[in-house]
């Protein structure tokens, strides 16, 4: 009989773990009226922090202790389709790239920033054997990246590095599931995208890297963006619901190969793969700084600029501060 502990048993002494070091409490928090009668969550496959919490319980235990009986997770392949669902009110909460939010406030989307994080690596990705060698090898190719995703902010800022802009290459807007099909059938000549799919293409599919976030000229922040009426009608349950990740955050970035061991069985993605995508994350939480603001506003101004968005956009009216004034 095997002495290895149980995945499941690892689960719990992983909770265990996580509320000691976390030191996570309800009490303070009690409220008997104006509640939700669920909160319903949007993830990725790429929200490792966030699948840990669905593992761990810590939201609904949080919320449960509030008068909150319901927490429903709802995943997303990536960040727009995510947003459309939040500013309609299909669901309440979700983390996306720096990109959606833009695209999202310029359609009018009723949602506002709610807390910050440091967005996933992301790469600018050829086939091993591609003569590409520079990103002003790009002219004239087919690259790919998800329209309105945190991955097109990357291309554009990319491709500026290489001496090019959008119209001197071919886009090919596409979701990571049909991108990643394209690059192994030699449909597309370099892919942007993030990890876990940058750690993806790199453990499985050989791709090199012509240049990825860890030049901080390309570095960006995520962001957790909540429906503008749920953030109005119930500011608390939505300051506990980020109370909890940020802890879970915080535990991971200590955590790392638990992590991936966790992430592996919630994905189907291995842990050798989520080890490579962790061992460069950043794993930090907080509010949204004027300094966020500053670099979504020039985003913002950018995409103007070239046209991308129709109108000039005040970010900063779309900030949600915590009833502590965080």
């Amino acid at each position: 009989m095997s002495s290895q502990p149980s995945r499941r048993g690892l689960l719990r002494g992983l909770a265990a773990g996580l509320l000691a070091a976390t030191g996570t409490t309800t009490s303070g928090l009690v409220f008997a009226q104006n509640l939700p009668a669920e909160v319903r969550i949007g993830t990725q496959k790429g929200s490792a922090v966030l699948t840990l919490t669905r593992k761990q319980q810590v939201i609904e235990a949080r919320l449960k202790s509030l008068g909150v009986q319901n927490v429903k997770w709802v995943e997303f392949q990536f960040g727009p389709p995510m947003l459309e669902a939040l500013g309609a009110g299909a669901i309440d909460l979700g983390s996306v790239g720096d990109t959606p939010p833009i695209f999202a406030q310029a359609g009018g989307s009723n949602l506002v920033y709610a807390a910050a994080t440091p967005s996933s690596q992301h790469a600018v990705l050829v086939p091993a054997g591609s003569p590409i060698r520079t990103l002003a090898d790009l002219k004239g190719k087919r690259v790919a990246f998800g329209k309105g995703s945190s991955a097109h902010n990357v291309a554009i800022k990319a491709l500026a590095l290489g001496g090019l802009t959008l119209k001197d290459i071919e886009p090919t807007y596409l979701a990571p599931a049909d991108a990643t099909a394209a690059f192994n059938g030699g449909k597309i000549d370099a892919w942007v995208v993030w990890d876990p799919y940058y750690a993806i293409a790199e453990q499985h599919y050989k791709a090199r890297v012509l240049v990825d976030t860890s030049d901080t000229r390309l570095a960006s922040a995520s962001y957790y963006m909540a429906n503008r009426d749920f953030a109005s009608k119930h500011p608390a349950v939505l300051s506990a619901v980020l109370d909890e990740i940020g802890k879970v955050t915080r535990w991971a970035g200590g955590h790392r190969d638990e992590l991936a061991g966790i992430a592996a069985e919630a994905t189907g993605i291995d842990a050798k793969t989520w080890s490579a995508a962790f061992a460069r994350a950043d794993f930090s939480f907080g509010p949204v700084t004027p300094a966020h603001v500053a670099q979504q506003q020039q985003l913002a101004d950018s995409f103007l600029a070239l046209g991308i968005i129709p109108r000039k956009l005040d970010v900063a009216q779309i900030v949600w501060r915590a009833p502590d004034g965080r």
